[in-house]
């Protein structure tokens, strides 16, 4: 596999030169979460391990397992966590979402779940559904609801699960969350400038929460120069 190490924040990341690599969501996934401890956290579809590796940073008292279901960026996560020195806090898990209430793995176990998920849907035309990039953004082997099932599977009650998802589909998200016990409380909508339609969201939501979601500031990107917001600035730079 060729392969780049690249820096970001205060880790280093392998990541596969021509296949999936991390994007911005991936940041402002890790940053959006405001806990103010976790001891025990999940990834699901956790690609190369950037998600739960900033987490780890985060909460140095955690523990954190990774979940993933490609076996070549399972190796890439692997190797992330041994290049960041988190062996004993942070393990990978191969594990295919849809079959997870066949395989031997313990329920309601943690306080924090996150997971950037592919967010299209599969349509007509050509597609590799195996192709690494296309198998991170397209339900091709991952699909909402067995996310959000996933994500119920794995909590504590009132724990929290964190997502970062299109807005074309929030209605969907909202409504699969609460079918799955899951009551979305803390929304925020990314836009790339002041400008633009929001081109993300972030939701958290609670296992066995009451009613009731605050919606929070927009997130920007960019000002209207093109250059990075003081706040983007500040997930890169700490």
């Amino acid at each position: 596999m060729d392969i780049t190490l690249d820096t970001i924040r205060d880790i280093r990341l392998y990541q596969s030169r021509g296949g999936y690599r991390f994007s911005v969501d991936s940041l402002l996934l890790y940053d959006f979460v405001n806990l103010k401890r976790a001891n025990s956290i999940a990834d699901l579809g956790a690609g190369s391990g950037i998600v739960g590796i900033l987490l780890a940073k985060k909460y140095p008292d955690s523990h954190i397992t990774l979940f993933e279901l490609q076996d070549s960026l399972i190796r890439l996560a692997e190797e992330n966590v041994v290049q960041n020195c988190l062996e004993d806090r942070v393990k990978v898990i191969r594990c295919d979402l849809s079959t997870i209430h066949a395989m031997p793995l313990k329920p309601h176990i943690y306080d924090l779940v996150v997971s950037n998920p592919p967010f299209r849907r599969l349509k007509s035309g050509r597609l590799n559904r195996e192709d690494e990039k296309a198998i991170a953004r397209h339900e091709i082997k991952m699909r909402l609801h067995e996310v959000i099932d996933a994500a119920s599977f794995f909590l504590k009650t009132k724990g929290r699960f964190c997502i970062i998802y299109h807005p074309y589909r929030l209605s969907e998200l909202i409504d699969t969350l609460k079918k799955r016990g899951l009551e979305p409380k803390r929304l925020r909508f990314v836009h790339s400038n002041v400008s633009s339609e929001a081109k993300m969201i972030l939701l958290e939501a609670i296992k066995g929460g009451r009613g009731g979601l605050k919606v929070e500031k927009p997130f920007y990107i960019y000002k209207e120069n093109g250059s990075y917001t003081d706040e983007m600035n500040g997930i890169y730079n700490p």
